[in-house]
Formats: structure tokens, C-alpha cells, sequence
């Protein structure tokens, strides 16, 4: 029997694990304007010391595990003919579609700095001194605040949070996070509400606020979105409108019994790229695909390179009070980060033992 066409679009943690995963089972062809594979949960190490080790060439992984690579970017679906239009002007059809495009921070136009542009702000941190404002108290933003304060000393930063820092953190996670921060120099400012960076009056901005789903392709070919943007999906990860695409990642809106809502996460994103893989070769083979089983275990937050927290939580991600902190947590979310990489480099060299890891499936 032929081996089926699938589509990859996106090369970030879920689009590059289905499609390894897929390799020995079908013809894959992996869509990506860009030649590397970016570690994003490093982009805020690159934003405060400009890291050049955090990106990862494509052909390295793709070429060796047979994987087709089109670097350009994919501007239509088609569902009823099964086809993606690129930015070149090719059309490529599929069996089957893996939309995996991630997420994006919301634009804050064009006097502020994103995590997506932290080569950017790296170069404009070089210019200083001044201030800098990092807008959003989440994780992302912990973790930027606490990275650029410690290794940019001339430069003052500042935090701004419509909410409290850490909300999803435990009462002891949320006074860590405060007293490194605070520690490192970081002006912490909670319950502020900003609508955009000409509010601010500082040298610099980051926005780190929520992310949104990358879904408007899929929106525009008639795909299913849920009401928080992303694409609806079942347990298998199809899409429930267009069972011959699966969305994987940030972009879907994937739910399990033991978890619930799964928030956008490299820790998310892995295991449901290659679910996404075993669904597809189970319905290759004429099998019903199971249902993704996942549940959370912690949050990993690095505060600089010598400090850190792992919040443990339960499986919905809600958080229990027990903590790690300190350089024990902060060489623990280190070794969680550099085994993102070994778990892609595994499917590259051996797919079929992925699903064999705690976790994934």
C-alpha cells in the first residue's frame, strides 16, 4: 500500500515531533519559512546575553529521518481539496494535515519588543543604559525580568502586572519569585493595568502578556475554532470539523479527563505532537486512535541562571504548596529544557521509542 501524504505545517516542539514520529510510516513534508528549529522556552536567555546556541538546523533532524523540508510559509488551506498554498507559490496536497503553528504574543506595535523578537532587544539592551518594563507577570515574564536584571546591570528593570506575579504559583512559589526578583533589583508593580506601551514611561518595553493561537489560516479555510481561538479538536487531536486535519500545540485547544484545558507549553506541546503521530499511523493501519492521556506534574521557572523554582502541581495544573528553589531547581529546569531537545534528536534516531518515555504516547 502507498504510504500516505501528511503535511506538517510548523517546525516549533509539536509540528517537528509529529512529523519525526511520522517519518518511517508515511511521506511527510514539513512547512517552515525557517531552516532551524528555535528552543523558544530559551528565547529569554537570548533576549538578556544574546545565546547563539538555542537554534537547531532543520536538515539536521529532518533530512536524516527522511523528512521533506519546504521553507517557505503556508498563506491558504484548502480542505476540499486537500492542498496548501505556500508564499512561493506551491500547492501541496495532503492525506493528511498536521496544523501546528503555534502562538504568537499579541502585537504591541512598534515601540516594543516581544519574546519573539529577542535577538531585537538583546541588540537594544547592548545600546544602554536606561530602564526597561517588562509588561506581564506570568512565567514568561518572570523569567525575563529575572534573566535581563541579572546579567544587564546597567540597566534598571521594572515589572507590571495587571494581576499579582505568579498567579498560578503557590502562596510559597509567589513569595520566591518576589523575594529573587526584588533581590536582582527588579521594581515589581502589581495590580496595573496597561493598555499599551505609550503608556509606559521607560526607555524600553517588553510585552509578555498571554499568547494567542496562530489559527488565522485555519479560520479563514472554515476550520472549527473554540470560543479561546484556538482549533477544536477531539481527544485524538482531529479537528472536529475537518477530521483529516489534526492540530497539535499551541495552536489547538486540547483538553484530556485528568488535566482539562491544556495551557499553551513546550510541556504540552511534545507529548501532543506525538499523539498526533500515533493517532495518524493507527488510522493508517485501520485502527481506531486513542485518546491523549495527559496530566501535569510541575512548572519549571528559571530566576537567572543560579536560581529557580519547580512548582509541583496537580494533574488540572493547579498548584500544590510543596516547592523547589533555589540552584537545585534552577540546574533541574535546565536539565528539563535540554531534554526537550534530546527527546527530538530520540525521534529522529529512533520514533518508534518515543512513545515509550513517561508522558508521551
Amino acid at each position: 500500500m502507498e504510504k500516505q501524504q501528511v503535511l506538517v505545517l510548523g517546525a516549533g516542539y509539536a509540528g517537528l515531533m509529529a512529523a519525526l514520529r511520522l517519518a518511517p510510516h508515511t511521506r511527510v513534508t514539513l512547512v517552515d519559512p525557517s531552516t532551524a528549529f528555535t528552543e523558544r522556552v530559551r528565547l529569554h536567555e537570548r533576549a538578556a546575553t544574546g545565546r547563539p546556541d538555542i537554534t537547531h538546523p532543520l536538515d539536521a533532524l529532518a533530512r536524516r529521518a527522511g523528512i521533506a523540508h519546504v521553507a517557505a510559509r503556508a498563506t491558504r488551506i484548502d480542505p476540499a481539496a486537500r492542498q496548501v498554498t505556500t508564499d512561493d507559490g506551491r500547492r501541496l496536497p495532503y492525506d493528511r494535515l498536521v496544523y501546528a503553528l503555534g502562538s504568537r504574543t499579541p502585537d504591541p506595535g512598534e515601540r516594543a519588543y516581544t519574546p519573539e523578537t529577542a535577538a531585537e532587544l538583546h541588540k537594544r539592551l547592548l545600546d544602554g543604559p536606561g530602564e526597561l518594563t517588562v509588561v506581564g507577570g506570568g512565567l514568561t515574564g518572570i523569567e525575563l525580568a529575572a534573566e535581563i536584571a541579572e546579567s544587564q546591570h546597567a540597566w534598571k528593570v521594572r515589572l507590571i502586572t495587571g494581576d499579582e506575579v505568579g498567579t498560578g504559583l503557590s502562596a510559597k512559589g509567589r513569595a520566591h519569585v518576589r523575594s529573587t526578583l526584588t533581590g536582582l533589583g527588579v521594581r515589581i508593580e502589581e495590580g496595573r493595568r496597561v493598555a499599551g506601551p505609550e503608556d509606559i514611561d521607560t526607555d524600553a518595553v517588553v510585552w509578555a502578556t498571554a499568547m494567542t493561537a496562530n489559527t488565522a489560516l485555519a479560520e479563514a479555510a472554515g476550520i472549527t475554532l473554540d470560543p479561546s481561538g484556538g482549533i477544536s479538536v477531539d481527544g485524538a487531536l482531529r479537528s472536529v470539523s475537518h477530521p483529516e486535519i489534526y492540530a497539535v500545540g499551541d495552536a489547538a485547544a486540547m483538553t484530556t479527563p485528568a488535566a482539562g484545558h491544556l495551557r499553551m507549553a513546550c510541556a504540552t506541546a511534545l507529548p501532543a505532537g506525538s499523539h498526533a503521530a500515533s493517532s495518524i499511523i493507527a488510522e493508517t493501519r485501520g485502527r481506531q486512535p486513542e485518546p491523549l492521556r495527559f496530566r501535569f506534574v510541575v512548572q519549571c521557572v528559571s530566576l537567572g541562571r543560579r536560581d529557580g523554582l519547580i512548582q509541583l502541581v496537580r494533574a488540572d495544573d493547579s498548584p500544590r504548596e510543596r516547592v523547589l528553589r533555589g540552584g537545585l531547581a534552577a540546574r533541574t529546569k535546565e536539565r528539563v529544557v535540554r531534554s526537550t531537545v534530546s527527546m527530538l534528536r530520540l525521534a529522529a534516531r529512533r520514533p518508534g521509542a518515543v512513545p515509550l518515555i513517561p508522558g508521551m504516547s
